[in-house]
């Protein structure tokens, strides 16, 4: 019913092959688009936890207690911020 594919890796440019055998996977599994990265690129990008690279933190002073503290956005003038402590709040 199916036959292999060749695909072309988004990541390293590499071919690889869309099994018979893992399309009808897909299939089972309910999966529309077939795999955009070859097994060591999706490998490698599970093993550094998905696309996301190291997160850049902003240095910030908590609106609520004045902690030193890091926020993963960068702080505006306009609105407070606030700690993981006092936000939980």
């Amino acid at each position: 019913m199916y036959n292999d594919k060749i695909l072309v890796c988004k990541d390293c440019g590499q071919e690889f092959t869309f099994t018979a055998r893992d399309q009808e996977f897909y299939a089972e599994k309910g999966f529309t688009n077939e795999p955009l990265r070859c097994k060591p690129c999706r490998d490698a990008r599970k093993a550094n936890g998905g696309n996301r690279g190291e997160r850049q933190m902003y240095d910030a002073v908590c609106a609520a207690c004045g902690k030193e503290c890091q926020v993963p956005f960068q702080p505006r003038e306009d609105r407070p911020v606030y700690c993981s402590e006092c936000f939980k709040k």
